[in-house]
């Protein structure tokens, strides 16, 4: 079983907003917190933010390289998928192909695509 996933950001107040948003509403609770990061989780899964000290200058992030692309979460059903989707850009993310929202993965799969402001995205996938 997955144990956690960490996320280097480069600049943690801003991860802290968005991804604290998101992860609050899709029921992620906080779970730790330290001057350089913070982490939340639904149960035994734990997904840390940090700006850690020995992260290396760069751009920022870019999702077409190598590496991980997104996670993906359940969310608690197509109306919860809708609310994230409107709620989002307040938050600091954008709607990924929103000509194509929520079918983005094709029909079948509802669900929003996010990315926030260093280029990090999310997927919430109705469950």
């Amino acid at each position: 079983m997955l144990h956690h996933v960490e996320l280097w950001v480069p600049d943690l107040d801003r991860a802290v907003l968005s991804w604290g948003w998101l992860l609050g509403s899709l029921g992620w609770e906080p779970y730790q917190e330290w001057p350089a990061g913070r982490s939340r989780r639904p149960g035994e899964i734990c997904l840390v933010v940090e700006r850690s000290p020995a992260l290396r200058s760069g751009a920022g992030h870019d999702r077409m390289r190598p590496g991980l692309d997104h996670p993906a979460f359940r969310a608690r059903g197509r109306g919860a998928v809708d609310a994230l989707a409107e709620e989002a850009p307040a938050h600091g993310w954008r709607l990924l192909s929103p000509e194509r929202h929520p079918y983005v993965c094709g029909a079948g799969h509802y669900a929003v695509c996010l990315e926030d402001a260093d280029g990090f995205e999310a997927e919430a996938v109705a469950g």
